[in-house]
Protein backbone atom coordinates (compact mmCIF):
# COMPACT_ATOMS: atom_id res chain seq x y z
CA UNK A 1 0.00 0.00 0.00
CA UNK A 2 1.43 3.57 -0.99
CA UNK A 3 0.10 6.86 -1.93
CA UNK A 4 -0.80 7.62 -5.44
CA UNK A 5 2.10 9.84 -6.57
CA UNK A 6 -0.66 12.43 -8.23
CA UNK A 7 -1.75 13.64 -4.85
CA UNK A 8 -5.68 12.32 -4.32
CA UNK A 9 -4.81 10.63 -1.26
CA UNK A 10 -5.61 7.39 -2.47
CA UNK A 11 -3.52 4.06 -2.37
CA UNK A 12 -1.69 3.87 -6.07
CA UNK A 13 -3.33 0.30 -6.59
CA UNK A 14 -6.76 2.16 -6.42
CA UNK A 15 -5.81 5.61 -8.12
CA UNK A 16 -3.82 5.52 -11.34
CA UNK A 17 -2.73 1.83 -11.10
CA UNK A 18 -5.51 0.28 -13.01
CA UNK A 19 -5.09 3.37 -15.48
CA UNK A 20 -1.85 2.69 -16.22
CA UNK A 21 -2.19 -0.83 -16.25
CA UNK A 22 -4.75 -0.16 -19.15
CA UNK A 23 -8.16 0.10 -17.64
CA UNK A 24 -9.69 3.40 -19.44
CA UNK A 25 -9.75 7.21 -17.43
CA UNK A 26 -13.00 7.60 -16.54
CA UNK A 27 -12.52 11.29 -16.99
CA UNK A 28 -10.05 13.75 -18.52
CA UNK A 29 -8.28 14.71 -15.15
CA UNK A 30 -8.56 11.11 -14.30
CA UNK A 31 -6.16 10.54 -17.70
CA UNK A 32 -4.15 13.54 -16.51
CA UNK A 33 -3.38 12.53 -12.97
CA UNK A 34 -2.25 8.88 -14.20
CA UNK A 35 0.20 10.67 -16.76
CA UNK A 36 1.70 12.49 -13.86
CA UNK A 37 2.20 9.24 -12.37
CA UNK A 38 3.70 7.77 -14.97
CA UNK A 39 6.43 10.47 -15.51
CA UNK A 40 7.25 10.14 -11.24
CA UNK A 41 7.20 6.02 -11.63
CA UNK A 42 9.37 6.26 -15.78
CA UNK A 43 6.09 4.09 -16.89
CA UNK A 44 6.56 5.47 -20.17
CA UNK A 45 4.58 3.19 -22.51
CA UNK A 46 1.38 4.61 -20.96
CA UNK A 47 2.66 8.16 -21.81
CA UNK A 48 2.86 7.13 -25.38
CA UNK A 49 -0.49 5.32 -25.42
CA UNK A 50 -2.51 8.25 -24.20
CA UNK A 51 -1.45 10.40 -26.54
CA UNK A 52 -4.31 11.39 -29.44
CA UNK A 53 -2.96 9.20 -32.27
CA UNK A 54 -2.58 12.57 -34.62
CA UNK A 55 0.52 13.44 -31.87
CA UNK A 56 1.69 10.09 -31.65
CA UNK A 57 4.37 10.95 -33.79
CA UNK A 58 5.37 14.09 -32.05
CA UNK A 59 6.33 12.19 -29.17
CA UNK A 60 10.19 11.99 -28.31
CA UNK A 61 10.12 9.25 -25.93
CA UNK A 62 14.16 9.46 -25.40
CA UNK A 63 13.78 13.07 -24.55
CA UNK A 64 10.91 11.72 -22.17
CA UNK A 65 12.52 9.09 -20.28
CA UNK A 66 15.85 11.64 -19.61
CA UNK A 67 13.78 14.35 -18.52
CA UNK A 68 11.73 11.98 -15.88
CA UNK A 69 14.60 9.81 -14.90
CA UNK A 70 16.73 12.66 -13.76
CA UNK A 71 13.91 14.56 -11.99
CA UNK A 72 13.10 14.55 -8.40
CA UNK A 73 9.14 14.84 -8.72
CA UNK A 74 7.59 17.32 -5.95
CA UNK A 75 3.75 17.27 -7.24
CA UNK A 76 0.53 17.91 -9.28
CA UNK A 77 -1.65 20.39 -8.56
CA UNK A 78 -4.83 20.02 -10.42
CA UNK A 79 -5.87 24.19 -11.16
CA UNK A 80 -9.29 23.29 -12.99
CA UNK A 81 -11.50 21.37 -15.40
CA UNK A 82 -13.62 22.50 -18.31
CA UNK A 83 -16.30 19.21 -18.94
CA UNK A 84 -13.64 16.01 -19.51
CA UNK A 85 -16.63 14.24 -17.60
CA UNK A 86 -17.77 10.49 -17.57
CA UNK A 87 -20.42 11.95 -19.99
CA UNK A 88 -18.01 13.90 -22.21
CA UNK A 89 -15.98 13.85 -25.20
CA UNK A 90 -13.87 17.19 -25.07
CA UNK A 91 -12.64 18.30 -21.82
CA UNK A 92 -9.55 20.20 -20.60
CA UNK A 93 -7.52 19.89 -17.44
CA UNK A 94 -5.45 23.04 -15.92
CA UNK A 95 -2.45 21.50 -13.73
CA UNK A 96 1.15 22.66 -12.34
CA UNK A 97 3.54 19.88 -11.84
CA UNK A 98 6.73 20.86 -9.91
CA UNK A 99 10.06 18.74 -9.90
CA UNK A 100 13.84 19.33 -9.16
CA UNK A 101 16.63 18.50 -12.11
CA UNK A 102 20.38 19.04 -11.12
CA UNK A 103 19.59 21.19 -7.88
CA UNK A 104 17.13 23.32 -9.89
CA UNK A 105 13.60 24.05 -8.87
CA UNK A 106 10.98 23.95 -12.24
CA UNK A 107 7.17 24.10 -12.39
CA UNK A 108 5.46 23.12 -15.53
CA UNK A 109 1.70 24.88 -15.99
CA UNK A 110 -0.09 24.19 -18.69
CA UNK A 111 -4.11 23.64 -20.41
CA UNK A 112 -3.88 20.41 -21.38
CA UNK A 113 -6.92 19.18 -24.49
CA UNK A 114 -7.70 15.76 -24.29
CA UNK A 115 -10.95 14.19 -26.03
CA UNK A 116 -12.63 10.50 -26.28
CA UNK A 117 -11.11 8.22 -28.66
CA UNK A 118 -12.74 5.02 -29.59
CA UNK A 119 -14.27 5.44 -25.84
CA UNK A 120 -11.01 6.19 -24.02
CA UNK A 121 -9.67 9.62 -23.27
CA UNK A 122 -6.30 10.78 -24.80
CA UNK A 123 -3.95 13.72 -23.98
CA UNK A 124 -4.41 15.95 -27.88
CA UNK A 125 -1.83 19.39 -26.77
CA UNK A 126 -1.40 21.81 -24.29
CA UNK A 127 -1.25 25.56 -23.70
CA UNK A 128 2.06 26.48 -21.35
CA UNK A 129 1.46 29.06 -19.08
CA UNK A 130 -1.62 29.56 -19.86
CA UNK A 131 -2.86 32.94 -19.70
CA UNK A 132 -5.86 33.51 -17.57
CA UNK A 133 -8.98 35.12 -19.55
CA UNK A 134 -9.03 38.83 -19.65
CA UNK A 135 -12.30 40.64 -18.03
CA UNK A 136 -13.61 43.67 -19.31
CA UNK A 137 -15.48 45.78 -16.68
CA UNK A 138 -17.29 49.02 -18.30
CA UNK A 139 -17.50 52.04 -16.07
CA UNK A 140 -20.58 53.88 -15.51
CA UNK A 141 -20.26 57.15 -14.58
CA UNK A 142 -22.08 59.07 -12.16
CA UNK A 143 -24.17 60.93 -15.04
CA UNK A 144 -25.33 57.77 -17.42
CA UNK A 145 -28.37 56.04 -17.16
CA UNK A 146 -28.58 53.54 -14.91
CA UNK A 147 -27.55 50.16 -15.97
CA UNK A 148 -30.44 48.92 -14.17
CA UNK A 149 -32.98 50.26 -17.15
CA UNK A 150 -34.60 52.61 -14.67
CA UNK A 151 -33.99 55.64 -16.97
CA UNK A 152 -32.79 57.32 -13.82
CA UNK A 153 -29.28 58.74 -13.77
CA UNK A 154 -27.05 56.25 -12.54
CA UNK A 155 -26.38 58.56 -8.82
CA UNK A 156 -29.89 58.92 -8.38
CA UNK A 157 -30.71 55.35 -8.64
CA UNK A 158 -28.29 52.55 -7.78
CA UNK A 159 -25.61 54.83 -7.15
CA UNK A 160 -27.48 56.98 -4.54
Amino acid sequence: MSACPCGSQLDHDDCCGPIIGGKPAATAELLMRSRYTAYVNAEFDHIEATHAPEVQGDFNRSSAEAMAVDAKWMGLEIRGTTAGGPDDEAGTVEFVTRFKRGGESYVHHELGRFRRDAGRWVYVDGDINPKPETRHVEKVGRNDPCPCGSGKKYKKCCAA
